[in-house]
């Protein structure tokens, strides 16, 4: 069920020497733009080029699903919601239409498992209708994880032979906030009540039915806890695997990724495993208020660009990140060296002070 997954080379590390040289060389003190350097130096090493190329065809592929655990109220919106944000996606009318217009970006959405008929045009990697819900069942069968992978890895390859050079994975399921802290907390060891966060705003009895199932799931998942893919058959779900694919072909196929929230960073746990060294090619684009997402970051050692308490999901926290990151590209390619533009450094020859005593 693994198979195609391998350890990921690291990003170009001459290419990255080559962009902090170069940084020390530009008109600005050392380390003045802070952590902009550093998302440069980070896309010279991904592109193997120095300076950096500007993102031309950035790509936003929302993965869509839904969870049978949805119907046991752990969310404030009923799971026909999803269906229905598929349209608006490709209406132009959600979130994530708007901010990847500022952001210079394109949004593709792809239903993996909407309990709901969708058109041909997003249907054809669908693996199901919705997932099981984890807390009293399998979230998939073992083929069904297989094909979930191999639809993400697949949907990578179709993104980057079209001319992706930057992906994004966004989110879209009702209830899918569920399986993904399960999966999370699992990972990272926390307990249930820390992780739990309020997803699409559940009142407080939803947040306890919540927490019962991420409880149970996990209880469940305890057998399986060491192997990632039996971890996302049983408490997982087919669109989360799919993202799983998607990131992981990502890196192997030596693309630049951002990563949103919540649900893509459980993802990404995953794909860590199942592709070791992967996560050299991901910035985490922010933090989201959800808690688990904080243990998630911190079990990678990812550092956010962003932390304004998004929770949204789609893609948009990274989407709002994406202009610093061409920012970053554009300081390192753009901005003249000390030497082009005549000015001084800090190792010239100070000026003779002339003697007033004369």
């Amino acid at each position: 069920m693994t198979e195609g997954f391998a350890p990921v080379p690291p990003p170009d590390a001459g290419a990255r020497a080559a962009a902090e040289q170069r940084q020390a060389s530009l008109t600005k003190p050392p380390g003045s733009l802070g952590r902009l350097e550093e998302l440069g130096n980070w896309v010279a090493a991904c592109q193997g080029v120095c300076p950096p190329k500007q993102f031309e065809q950035a790509r936003v592929v929302v993965f869509a699903g839904d969870h049978g655990v949805a119907r046991h109220g752990v969310s404030a919106f009923p799971s026909e919601v999803t269906a229905q944000m598929v349209a608006n996606f490709r209406a132009g009318g959600a979130a994530v239409n708007a901010l990847a217009g500022i952001a210079g970006a394109t949004v593709r959405v792809v239903d993996i498992a909407v309990d709901a008929d969708t058109d041909p045009a997003v249907s054809a990697h669908k693996v199901r209708r919705s997932s099981g819900a984890i807390d009293r069942a399998d979230a998939l069968t073992s083929e069904e994880v297989a094909t979930a992978l191999a639809a993400g890895a697949a949907i990578a390859d179709e993104e980057i032979d079209a001319g992706a050079d930057l992906l994004i994975a966004g989110d879209m399921g009702i209830g899918n906030t569920t399986p993904a802290t399960a999966l999370i907390a699992t990972l990272t060891g926390i307990e249930p009540v820390r992780a739990v966060g309020r997803g699409t705003g559940v009142d407080d009895h939803g947040w306890m039915r919540k927490v019962a199932a991420v409880r149970d799931a996990m209880w469940r998942a305890r057998p399986v806890a060491r192997d990632s893919v039996e971890l996302l058959r049983v408490a997982g779900g087919a669109d989360i695997a799919a993202m799983t694919g998607f990131l992981a072909r990502a890196a192997a196929r030596r693309t630049p990724v951002l990563l949103d929230g919540l649900i893509v960073t459980a993802a990404a746990l995953i794909a860590e495993d199942l592709a070791a060294g992967a996560v050299k090619w991901w910035v985490a684009a922010h933090r989201s208020t959800e808690p688990a997402h904080n243990d998630a970051l911190r079990k990678l050692a990812l550092t956010p660009v962003l932390d304004l308490d998004m929770r949204l999901g789609e893609g948009s926290g990274a989407l709002t990140a994406l202009p610093v990151l061409r920012a970053a590209v554009a300081v390192l390619a753009e901005m003249a060296t000390f030497a082009d533009a005549g000015v001084s450094t800090a190792d010239a020859e100070p000026a003779a002070i002339p003697d007033l005593r004369k």
